[in-house]
């Protein structure tokens, strides 16, 4: 016991581990308490000043006794800790161990359920909001967020033609959706999850404010001057590669921008990078409201933030070792069946494996003020100014710019070519298939693009204005379909 003890007097402070110099004051150290029993369980120790000096507790067994009357007086629902005496250099600790309880959430009586609620940030403790309290309880219940129902929508807010696009080779009827559970039952109807809406919903933002990711290059190391930003808004699926993008436009160097692809040279760790977008996507906590999963590329790091804390019971020690508990289930198959992810719990590790096989600087991962930062340190400085970057504009990053552009327009092409599988459609309800109010922007301009293609005709080819007219598909755009489909099967 004593090399144990010894071993955690060595330690920092953190998610599990306070030292106190005694119990004269009790509401910090009942909160204490509190937070290790709803976040991560931890051990208190009496007896130990901030500078690791021993001194010991005083009449220990009346200390012991008063310790757990108090414990037992004060915190709701009852809470019994493991308090044991230990000798140190002749000086007798208590060691108060408390482990992550399955009745939480805990609270100080005094303060009660709304505002007695604290978790464990660091070596600090913090008051629980309503939603993080709502989801300690869901924790307990067994219950996620993104598979609850929403009971007032049907299955025509989910956005198909996405759907359809992402899952190629299979059709997303009932049976399918519900099996993801991006469908759930509720009451003897089927109604779409919260994951389902986050994943594919029309008015994804209409319903969680928050989903969705901001992405800023900023000049320098800090957040005083930004060069360049972006709001993305796509499905989630398809968010990870807009991210990717972003920052490979904003990682050119070298003279040839062609040359960086063929050999896929470029200046910052794209695999890990991927891995920590996809990590943030999937373990997002959004329930929580105030802020969306921001990307901020400096010019020597990438951070990648995401909005609540870890899951209960979870520290980032854990993290790094492959224990993984997923806090969405339904947005983790989604991503599991279109391969995003490879194996549960392997994602972490492998970033850190990654980065010492590669030589690279050891990421790092810190549990913020209701968010999870993800630092992602670059091998080399890209310093950026604003005169650096007018004259990349026309050079590097104009040549991504058209990469980007592309890649877009084949997105929208094929979403159109899909809305059009079953039956013509007419581009009202190409626009309402796609998730648009109205005909505009990318779609105004892929429907003459289609034509001239050869891959969409009028119905009425004589009458193009008609009232009635509509678009199918040609042979052309069909054999193209049907082209991508079975190529994504083979890629499955």
């Amino acid at each position: 016991m004593s090399d144990f003890v010894n071993n955690l007097l060595a330690q920092p402070e953190g998610k599990t581990l306070e030292f106190k110099r005694d119990s004269s004051s009790t509401k910090p150290f009942l909160k204490t308490l509190v937070a290790f029993a709803n976040s991560a369980g931890g051990r208190l120790i009496f007896g130990v000043t901030d500078q690791r000096q021993i001194i010991g507790v005083q009449s220990p067994l009346d200390e012991e006794e008063r310790l757990c009357s108090l414990i037992a007086d004060s915190i709701a629902p009852r809470l019994v800790p493991n308090v044991e005496m230990v000798t140190v250099e002749g000086k007798t600790l208590l060691m108060v161990e408390v482990f992550l309880s399955g009745t939480r959430p805990h609270y100080l009586k005094a303060e009660g359920l709304e505002a007695g609620v604290y978790v464990r940030l660091g070596s600090t403790n913090r008051q629980a909001d309503a939603q993080l309290i709502a989801e300690l309880q869901r924790g307990v219940a067994g219950i996620s967020f993104d598979a609850l129902p929403m009971p007032d929508l049907a299955m025509e807010a989910l956005d198909l033609p996405a759907i359809r696009s992402d899952f190629a080779d299979r059709t997303p009827d009932e049976r399918m959706l519900q099996s993801l559970k991006i469908l759930v039952r509720d009451q003897d109807r089927l109604v779409p999850s919260k994951g389902g809406i986050l994943l594919y919903g029309h008015d994804r933002r209409f319903y969680f404010d928050d989903a969705w990711i901001q992405c800023g290059r900023f000049i320098g190391n800090d957040k005083s001057d930004i060069f360049d930003h972006i709001d993305i808004h796509d499905p989630l699926p398809k968010a990870v590669e807009s991210i990717m993008l972003f920052l490979k436009k904003h990682a050119m160097r070298g003279a040839d921008f062609s040359e960086i692809r063929r050999k896929d040279r470029w200046s910052i760790p794209i695999n890990i990078l991927r891995e920590v977008v996809i990590n943030a996507l999937v373990h997002a906590d959004y329930s929580h409201r105030g802020t969306p999963i921001r990307i901020a590329f400096y010019d020597n790091r990438i951070e990648v933030e995401s909005p609540g804390l870890l899951l209960p019971g979870l520290t980032v020690e854990e993290m790094k070792t492959g224990i993984s508990q997923i806090r969405n289930p339904v947005i983790a198959r989604v991503f599991r069946e279109l391969d995003l992810i490879e194996q549960w719990g392997s994602g972490i590790p492998g970033i850190f494996r990654e980065a010492r096989a590669s030589n690279l600087p050891e990421p790092t991962i810190e549990e913020l003020a209701g968010r999870v930062r993800f630092t992602v340190p670059l091998s080399e400085i890209l310093p950026l100014s604003r005169e650096q970057s007018r004259k990349s504009e026309s050079t590097h990053l104009g040549q991504v710019n058209e990469q980007v552009e592309a890649q877009v327009e084949a997105q929208v092409d094929m979403l159109i070519l899909s809305a059009c599988l079953a039956a013509p459609q007419s581009s009202a309800e190409i626009a309402a298939a796609l998730g648009h109010k109205q005909l505009s922007g990318n779609l105004r301009k892929a429907l003459p693009r289609l034509r001239e293609s050869d891959l969409l005709e009028y119905t009425i080819p004589d009458k193009p204005n008609s009232r009635l007219q509509k678009y199918r598909l040609s042979g052309k755009g069909r054999a193209l379909l049907t082209s991508v489909c079975k190529g994504k099967g083979n890629q499955a």
